[in-house]
């Protein structure tokens, strides 16, 4: 229940039928505090035990959960285990719904699990016809639904690496991440409609891959994605129904450390990281779900969000793992129809952006539904501010809203919340479970306010990246922990609240989360540095005064102080737009006379942030 401050007090009833509650009657715990400290002093007691939980389907069990011989910072799990998590996926009632997939002219359809299995494997012999091999990489820009969930698990089945992209980018970012992956086939849609507006996706896919790489196309909102007319394929091209063959192929058990997928999250140099995710790191996410979510088997979970994000892998295996369904709504969130969705669909547990909250607010297009069947919120991807999260809350009956941080690199979170604690908004009352934090001043030394390091290992965490040294990106220049502990940068900045809980400031290093995405500084200003009238320029996210979702910035130096701000604005959205992402979007243009720069010539962006 919420109380009239807004903060969320669980009842016993609740405690005693979670996830968590569970998880404490199993460790003999009756505070959650206690724990979760004995979660991060026995990080191979918790992460066996949540293993167990989970079922996770092992074709030959490991030898050694944990092999730190080589250091924490190359830590392996699960050592000499043959499985493939996708097959962790399918272990429900083949009868039960799989997801539920609604689209915004009103169409519905459902796949059962034993349906799902079957398509995914049919994909998987697919690709084996198209000379896909294990280990090989295949692209996939396409938007959440039935297909493309079943080509996801039929990439992992077949024992490939899939390489997730955000349908919304731009070809050049496409094109981008496909040859860092060194894709062999890309799987993509012809267009994707949001809010009523078509947009023309597989044209950017074909201006990235030219004819280098072959082309599956899935047509939208047709069950058999045949092509429309007027449309003929090119070379190098073939529709689904011709692609997808009738052969389920039996899936390719692989090693833990194997590769499974390639995610990739902005760095600080303009290049995106390129992450790989073995078959352990999807534990992460299945267990953070379960035990902070609280999802369970019958539940259904949405989340709106795309395969090239972090939060679309994670969809499928906290869902699937945990045998829940995946609620899937093919339309722009933003839309009342969503709301009806989350309603007829009987979502049970929700997961946001703090902006799209802000939205929803704003314009009440969640007004007068009935969210009554959500057990649980969550929200992620930026700060939130309380009064957003105590609206949210209450559309929903009073319900718990679950913050939750942490990033690609680690497969899941850092933060988050338990719902056997009490939960205030715009806040996390506990760390993850199965990992260790530390906060840092600016003297290196622990403090209350400063930034957030992580102390591995812990299941999720990556180590390695393709093209980049991993200890250069993470781990060379840390300090020692407190009691002597290897550090791993994160980059975000954080406060511990009087109460216990923590609250999260923002980012310390060049990049910004915006809509949930992140993105660094140096990519926005390449691409806003083109517009004419700009002489430089530097991007910078900045805090609304009420706390909230950033806003991006642009400081200028303008070749003539004269230019209509306006007009530069209007130019820099339309590159952003057009090169990018349209998912940025910058809220001012501000001019200076000059960027401040170090004795190197180094934007210092943290004083431009500061002054703000």
């Amino acid at each position: 229940m919420m109380n009239d401050l807004g903060e969320w007090v669980p009842d016993p009833g609740f405690v005693a039928s979670s996830n968590i509650g569970w998880l404490l009657r199993e460790t003999g715990f009756d505070d959650p505090r206690a724990l979760r400290a004995w979660s991060d002093a026995n990080r191979e007691a918790y992460w066996e035990l949540a293993v167990r939980r989970l079922a996770i389907r092992l074709r030959r069990p490991y030898d050694r959960l944990l092999d730190t011989s080589s250091g924490v910072e190359r830590a392996r799990w699960m050592v000499g285990a043959e499985f493939n998590i996708a097959e962790s996926c399918f272990q429900a009632d083949p009868r039960s719904t799989a997801i539920l997939e609604h689209r915004e002219d009103g169409g519905e359809r459902t796949i059962s699990v034993g349906e799902l299995d079957v398509l995914s494997s049919r994909v998987a012999g697919s690709l084996a016809d198209a000379g896909i091999r294990p280990g090989d990489a295949v692209g996939l820009v396409l938007p959440m639904t039935v297909e493309s969930v079943a080509a996801y698990l039929g990439v992992l089945k077949a024992g490939a690496v899939a390489v997730g992209i955000a349908e919304s980018f731009s070809a050049r970012e496409i094109g981008v991440r496909l040859r860092m992956a060194d894709t062999r086939l890309v799987l993509t849609q012809d267009r994707v409609s949001r809010g009523g507006k078509a947009h023309h996706l597989l044209a950017r896919v074909r201006e990235a891959t030219g004819s280098r790489i072959g082309i599956v196309v899935l047509r939208e909102g047709a069950s058999d994605s045949r092509r429309r007319s007027g449309d003929p394929p090119r070379p190098g091209e073939r529709d689904w129904p011709a692609f997808l063959g009738e052969r389920a192929a039996p899936t390719m058990i692989r090693n833990a450390d194997d590769t499974m997928q390639i995610l990739f999250s902005s760095g600080t140099t303009g290049e995106p990281k390129a992450l790989p995710w073995t078959h352990v790191s999807p534990i992460k996410c299945a267990s953070d779900a379960h035990f902070h979510q609280d999802v369970r088997p019958g539940d259904v979970v949405a989340w709106p969000t795309s395969l090239g994000w972090m939060m679309g892998p994670w969809l499928i295996f906290a869902s699937l793992i945990n045998r829940a369904t995946i609620g899937l709504f093919a339309g722009s969130p933003l839309d009342a129809r969503f709301g009806q969705f989350v309603e007829r669909a009987r979502v049970t547990m929700l997961g946001v952006v703090p902006s799209l909250v802000a939205s929803w607010k704003t314009s009440g297009a969640m007004d007068a539904r009935d969210w009554s069947s959500i057990r649980t919120l969550s929200s992620t991807g930026e700060c939130s501010r309380p009064d957003d999260m105590i609206w949210l809350s209450r559309r929903a009956g009073g319900k718990p809203v679950i913050e939750y941080c942490g990033g690609t690199e680690i497969s899941g979170g850092y933060f988050a919340s338990v719902v056997a604690s009490p939960i205030r908004p715009s806040t996390f009352n506990s760390p993850a479970l199965g990992l260790g934090i530390v906060i840092l001043d600016a003297s290196n030394r622990p403090a209350d306010k400063g930034e957030l390091f992580l102390v591995p290992p812990s299941i999720g965490f990556s180590t390695s990246l393709l093209h980049r040294d991993h200890h250069d990106v993470y781990h060379a220049g840390c300090p020692q922990g407190p009691r002597g502990e290897t550090l791993r940068r994160h980059g975000d900045e954080v406060e511990r609240l009087p109460t216990g809980d923590y609250r999260a400031l923002g980012r310390v290093d060049d990049t910004m989360n915006l809509g949930g995405i992140k993105v660094s500084s140096v990519e926005i200003e390449r691409v806003v540095g083109k517009v004419e009238g700009i002489r430089e320029a530097a991007a910078i996210a900045e805090p609304p005064p009420g706390g909230g979702p950033n806003r991006l910035v642009i400081v200028a130096v303008l070749d003539d102080p004269a230019t209509p701000l306006g007009m530069l604005l209007a130019r820099m959205r339309d590159r952003v737009r057009a090169e990018l992402n349209p998912l940025f979007k910058i809220d001012e243009v501000r001019p200076v006379d000059s960027l401040p720069r170090t004795a190197s010539n180094k934007v210092m962006r943290r004083r431009l942030r500061d002054r703000s």
